[in-house]
């Protein structure tokens, strides 16, 4: 079966990324698109083309939003569930042509594409190119960001960030990780400033990428999909600034374990029988639903190390099956051992 192609668009915010994946979904031209973004109110979907957003179907990975489009394309939520959320599409690979992934503004491109080395992934997905998009007009002022305020707000806001990395470099390993340069706000900008932005960024990008002009993200799918690059393949001729340190690759030994249970429990002995697990795995997340006893409404569980966080979010439906399904994610898990911890069989 043939591998589903990714695109993956990275950028500053502000740059246009999501201005750009509203108008890729506007106007798919037939292609069933999935996009992976953090949240669906970012993109800002119009109504014209929304069908229905809800959680997954029972049969996919728990607490993972899906919005399905009327067009034909879909829309899913990941914060840093990235792993699940793939493994969830790549289950619906005969709904999607390709996959968008808008990263967020602060991101090194290069570890988001590593990730497609990762055995969950690699034989079902490919990296079929990476769009940089940059703010034409802040570089025409002598910017990288239009906005380094709200920029540097968004990196100290995010824990998973390296807060030390220079804005500057982190622009230099976006530039340096690309497929193609879409150069934003060029309506704004004058003809001589056009031209004086595209040849800086020629010099500051890989020989040969193309520097291309978009303005209100308004570009044709057929310029931006189809690089046919696989990039996992080829990082290493991609040059960073962090290619001297500790790789953090997914090894094989890092899975996802779903564990699904006909019981309900007591929020508070579950976290225990969890936070006690943690201590004895090496376990990074847990996600899931949870079903309570003499409760109506199902309860959402999440968990990052020893801290856990739950809450109710909607009634069981009429028929719904009442399980606690979780999923686990760390390194060498073993299923049957944390299914018996959860049911307090050890």
């Amino acid at each position: 079966m043939h591998k589903i192609p990714v695109t993956v668009v990275t950028g500053f915010l502000g740059s246009g990324k999501t201005t750009l994946v509203r108008h890729l979904l506007q106007n798919n031209q037939g292609r069933r698109i999935a996009v992976i973004v953090n949240e669906f109110g970012e993109v800002g979907i119009d109504g014209e083309i929304l069908k229905s957003c809800q959680v997954c179907d029972e049969d996919e990975t728990p607490g993972i939003n899906i919005l399905e489009l009327a067009n034909g394309c879909l829309c899913c939520t990941v914060q840093e569930e990235f792993l699940p959320t793939m493994q969830t599409l790549l289950k619906r690979r005969e709904d999607i042509d390709c996959i968008v992934i808008e990263t967020s503004g602060l991101a090194l491109p290069k570890p988001l594409v590593q990730a497609f080395r990762w055995p969950e992934i690699r034989t079902g997905a490919t990296v079929d190119g990476v769009v940089t998009v940059v703010d034409g007009d802040a570089l025409a002022n002598g910017h990288i960001v239009g906005d380094l305020d709200a920029l540097e707000a968004q990196r100290q806001a995010d824990d998973s960030l390296d807060h030390e990395t220079p804005i500057e470099e982190l622009f230099e390993d976006q530039l340096a990780c690309a497929d193609m340069v879409l150069l934003t706000k060029t309506d704004v900008m004058s003809e001589k400033s056009s031209v004086r932005v595209q040849k800086w960024l020629k010099q500051q990008s890989p020989t040969g990428i193309k520097i291309v002009s978009c303005q209100q993200g308004k570009i044709s799918p057929d310029i931006l999909l189809g690089f046919n690059a696989a990039v996992e393949d080829n990082l290493d001729s991609r040059h960073s600034h962090h290619d001297h340190e500790e790789e953090h690759d997914h090894d094989d030994n890092i899975k996802s374990v779903y564990v699904e249970l006909d019981k309900a429990f007591e929020p508070n002995v579950l976290v225990r029988r969890l936070q006690a697990l943690v201590q004895q795995q090496e376990i990074y997340r847990v996600k899931g639903i949870v079903a309570v006893p003499d409760k109506a409404m199902r309860l959402v569980l999440q968990g990052v190390g020893q801290r856990f966080d739950h809450f109710y979010d909607r009634l069981w439906q009429a028929g719904e099956s009442r399980q606690t399904q979780l999923v686990v994610i760390g390194t060498d898990l073993d299923k049957e051992t944390i299914t018996q911890a959860m049911a307090g069989a050890t």
